[in-house]
């Protein structure tokens, strides 16, 4: 089966050659992570790409500190994924996903328009 893109990490498959993307919705899911995940200035030929999730991992838990990264998010999607709405951001202890005050997690809730698919990208550092 054809597919959109290669499934990161990348891995052998006997059908495929490597695992692959099979669907819109998992290839934004792929997308935002890796936007949210990537530091500004990792990407070649585009320095402004990323949120830098781990950039925060070592400041203050405060809530300035969580509005920082929610508004870094945001402008990141509206310049890179404009054609994803994001609904839901949840930073700091959560429940479910040993997320504790000693750690740096989110979740992000996000719709595609177009296709009516919705998602939930979840991360802990």
């Amino acid at each position: 089966m054809k597919g959109y893109s290669p499934k990161l990490p990348l891995m052998l498959d006997a059908t495929d050659g490597f695992r692959l993307t099979k669907s819109l919705k998992e290839v934004v899911s792929q997308n935002l992570k890796m936007l949210i995940l990537t530091s500004p200035g990792e990407r070649v030929m585009e320095p402004e790409f990323g949120v830098g999730f781990y950039n925060f991992l070592f400041q203050l838990n405060t809530e300035l500190t969580r509005d920082r990264i929610r508004e870094r998010i945001m402008k990141q999607v509206r310049t890179y994924m404009p054609f994803v709405r994001i609904s839901e951001i949840r930073l700091g202890p959560i429940e479910g996903l040993g997320i504790d005050e000693n750690s740096l997690g989110a979740v992000i809730k996000y719709s595609i328009p177009s296709t009516g698919d919705v998602g939930i990208l979840s991360i802990k550092a």
